[in-house]
């Protein structure tokens, strides 16, 4: 399927009555489709794609429209609020320690590659701290240096495993056995199911 159709199907998915912060709406996305403005287009549909959950569909169609433009981070965001669809959204305030202090003495992409263990309460049978890997996406900035401070979103490999948390708990972040990072919890948001339309 060639993108303007994919980005089509995507907009079909979303309630006409919803609008961003600065009033775009889906009526908006058309027109940049009529423009054949298509990455444009695809920007707009993921901040639609915020407002309220919509359907796992959508987000895989964004994705494979993403990847046909060959948007690597949008495709990869994308891909991420798929994940989230189907299993939550966590966030968090991270902030990393200076590298004078840690293992960590270069920036990471914000983008959902890197795959840190985190010590979120969970125990051993002998009773020693379990660390639990959840991928890991910077907001609003690229890059994350040592010392550096971020609201995160978390994508856990095993996200039953993370059901206890609560706002405004600590957790540490762990690239090895010392501590790289202390997060607090902000907010948790278990799958709702999309509107049907």
């Amino acid at each position: 399927m060639d993108v303007p159709k994919l980005l089509e199907a995507a907009t079909l998915l979303v309630p006409e009555e919803i609008a961003t912060e600065n009033d775009i709406t889906v009526r908006d996305v058309w027109e940049y489709l009529r423009e054949d403005e298509w990455d444009t287009a695809l920007a707009l549909l993921e901040e639609l794609g915020d407002i309220e959950p919509l359907p796992l569909s959508f987000w895989e169609t964004l994705t494979t429209a993403a990847e046909q433009l060959r948007l690597t981070r949008s495709a990869a965001w994308c891909r991420w609020r798929s994940y989230e669809t189907r299993h939550g959204v966590i966030r968090a305030d991270l902030t990393l320690r200076q590298a004078s202090e840690a293992r960590r003495q270069t920036p990471f992409d914000g983008a959902g590659v890197l795959r840190p263990m985190w010590n979120i309460g969970n125990r051993t049978p002998s009773g020693e701290p379990a660390l639990d890997i959840a991928r890991l996406w910077v907001e609003s900035i690229p890059f994350l240096a040592p010392g550096g401070r971020s609201s995160v979103r978390l994508a856990p490999l095993d996200p039953p495993q993370w059901q206890h948390l609560r706002p405004g708990q600590v957790i540490t972040m762990h690239e090895d056995r010392s501590i790289a990072g202390t997060a607090v919890i902000l907010d948790i948001h278990y799958p709702r199911t999309p509107r049907v339309q």
